[in-house]
């Protein structure tokens, strides 16, 4: 007989591959609009800078994004915390606290990022 408990790792295995293959998919589509517009602008005969070339494939950089990524990770790994305390079986409550200490500690270092990203541009 088939195991259906062996099914739920290889349905994450499987979409995990997927969101990776669409993401770098998407990514690649984005570097060839980039180029398609580059040879536009030459074929019309447009003077491109070194400095607008290389801007085109960089995202532009919001001084708030660290804080914001740091916000989201902290929350999420105080709500794995959370939901293992609430579930209020003590075997759930320490795997849930070390499950939601990873994005905690990500979000601690989205916090420092961005504190000492501050300070060092208004310098």
């Amino acid at each position: 007989m088939f195991d259906y408990e062996l099914l739920i790792p290889i349905t994450f295995l499987i979409m995990t591959g997927v969101v990776l293959i669409v993401y770098f998919v998407l990514k690649s589509r984005s570097r060839l609009e980039i180029h398609r517009t580059v040879r536009s602008a030459l074929d019309k005969g447009q003077e491109l800078t070194p400095e607008l070339i290389e801007s085109f494939g960089q995202p532009r950089k919001d001084p708030q994004s660290d804080l914001r990524k740091a916000l989201i990770w902290l929350a999420l790994g105080i709500a794995c915390a959370a939901f293992g305390l609430l579930l209020g079986k003590e075997e759930a409550v320490r795997p849930f606290l070390a499950i939601g200490a990873f994005p905690l500690l990500i979000g601690i270092a989205y916090l420092v990022i961005w504190r000492f990203g501050e300070t060092q541009a208004s310098h």
